[in-house]
């Protein structure tokens, strides 16, 4: 009850705020407290300007930290807050005025459990840059085997994060939750859309994002990742100066990726800084399965050698090798205009339910494909086109992919990129070679037969541990420590042929597969 009255007054000053921006459009499209959002609609009259989603984006920024990454969150879901609002969200800048360097300063002490002269040679109090969960200060360090007197040291890069950040995520999270909820009784069409699922995705991606350990993994695991290729650099963790709420690295400066001028005027070739960036990303999604979550401009940087560097690897995505290997097989399908092999692969990834009619969703795949079919490469953005195909989930039931949207937001912000940089290249066609020897090496022929006969071995591994199960079952039965019903007794006894059929069958089916992988 203590919750639902603080949520009820909570949400009374959300609608004022929203109002104030003229930011309603939103709770009016989903139907959320049509009562309240009308009543603050007559009161309010104010009129912004701007597109609903700037509009939206101008409230999130004055409600605070948590809701800034609310705003970025729902950036990926096009899917319920509309392609132009999504777009706009994307756009929202995670800023906010700094924090007080003491306050910073008696971070670091306490954490690292050391004065801050004993960490550090120098440290800048102004940060350069301060956003939600926590600004960076510039600070120097000693190089090993350096005199103690010197006052020189190696650059770093300092995050510190938000004095009481986390009690303020806590209050605003449960908010959250009561407004899913909410929701979901008030419009049961919405369940779709997974309101809750969202939540907690939202919750685990900013839990992650203040431990600044793990953003310290990350930029480890990228690094690691990359290791011996020259074109993508990720700055040093140094694990001594870092906890969970400090995250020293070593400095990277280098001009903006979308910095045209002054790229052009430092020399770089934009086809191949673009070429770099697209093999980057591609090798991330693909290769790796991990990816850098958050790809804006501010993010990404050239070094003078034209390489690219990144920073910030708080918000990151994983994709599984299931997931991988289906988005491949549904880009080959739809670069061969195989609508009705497009409408398998979602079928097999389990993206669309077994109900729907494969022909009539094949179509559906149809009109959203076709209108882009035989247009020249730099006109069309494949990152509007996944976009399009998430968004027939809404006409087909279809569940929504969190981890896809994530890609989606991502591939949105390369082609920003490209076409700021060279309006007539398309990124991904630079990354063209890497995708061939990609494909080839994992969905072809070959693979697709190492693929079976991998899943067939699989299931006759697991034989032997099925029959000692169904023994101990058995065993069990015998004793009388299980009790079934006559009718399941009788079915059991029905099935037991044809169960036995189907091992063997898998069994034949194995040695084939086998046999034929040594033919090879």
């Amino acid at each position: 009850m203590l919750r639902t009255l603080r949520s009820l007054l909570r949400f009374q000053r959300i609608v004022r705020t929203l109002a104030r921006h003229d930011a309603l459009a939103p709770l009016e499209e989903i139907q959320i407290a049509p009562g309240l959002v009308w009543i603050a609609r007559r009161f309010s009259r104010r009129q912004a300007e701007g597109r609903p989603g700037q509009k939206l984006a101008r409230a999130l920024a004055e409600m605070g930290p948590s809701f800034i990454k609310l705003g970025q969150a729902l950036s990926t879901r096009a899917d319920l807050v509309g392609e132009r609002v999504a777009q706009d969200l994307a756009e929202l800048q995670d800023s906010l005025a700094p924090f007080d360097a003491e306050l910073a300063r008696a971070t670091i002490e306490e954490e690292l459990g050391q004065p801050l002269g004993a960490l550090f040679v120098s440290f800048e109090d102004k940060p350069i840059s301060a956003a939600s969960i926590a600004q960076v200060h510039l600070a120097t360090v000693k190089a090993e085997g350096q005199e103690p007197e010197s006052g020189e040291g190696l650059p770093v890069a300092v995050k510190v994060l938000r004095p009481g950040i986390e009690k303020a995520f806590e209050r605003d999270l449960e908010f959250f939750y009561w407004v899913a909820e909410w929701a979901l009784r008030a419009q049961p069409k919405l369940q779709r859309f997974k309101p809750l699922d969202v939540v907690q995705v939202f919750e685990t991606t900013v839990r992650l994002e203040m431990d600044l350990r793990m953003e310290g993994a990350a930029a480890s695991e990228l690094a690691e990742n990359f290791d011996g290729d020259e074109t993508y650099s990720v700055p040093t963790i140094d694990w001594r100066r870092s906890s969970r709420r400090v995250l020293t690295m070593s400095r990277v400066s280098g001009i903006p990726l979308d910095d045209r001028e002054a790229l052009l005027a430092e020399g770089h070739d934009l086809q191949e800084v673009l070429s770099k960036a697209a093999g980057i990303f591609f090798n991330q999604v693909f290769r790796d399965g991990f990816f850098h979550g958050d790809q804006h401009p501010g993010n990404m940087f050239v070094d003078r050698d034209g390489n690219i560097l990144a920073v910030d690897f708080g918000i990151m995505g994983r994709l599984d090798w299931r997931t991988r290997r289906n988005l491949a097989d549904m880009l080959i399908a739809t670069l061969q205009g195989d609508y009705h092999r497009l409408a398998q692969v979602y079928m097999e990834a389990g993206y669309l339910p077994q109900r729907h009619a494969l022909d009539v969703f094949a179509q559906a795949l149809r009109s959203v494909c076709e209108p882009i079919a035989g247009r020249p490469l730099n006109e069309i953005s494949f990152a509007k086109l996944l976009a399009q195909l998430l968004r027939l989930t809404e006409s087909f039931e279809l569940p929504v992919q969190p981890q896809l949207l994530l890609l989606q937001k991502n591939m949105l912000m390369a082609e920003g990129v490209s076409r700021s940089l060279d309006p007539s290249l398309n990124i991904w066609t630079l990354a063209e070679p890497l995708i061939d020897a990609w494909m080839r090496e994992n969905r072809g022929p070959e693979a697709r037969l190492r693929e079976t006969v991998d899943d067939v071995l699989h299931t006759l591994r697991r034989l032997p541990a099925l029959a000692d199960n169904l023994d101990r079952a058995t065993e069990e039965l015998a004793a009388g420590r299980i009790g079934l019903h006559p009718d399941t007794l009788r079915r059991i006894s029905q099935r037991q042929a044809s169960a036995f059929a189907r091992w063997a069958l898998i069994i034949a089916v194995g040695a084939l597969v086998l046999a034929a992988a040594a033919a090879f």
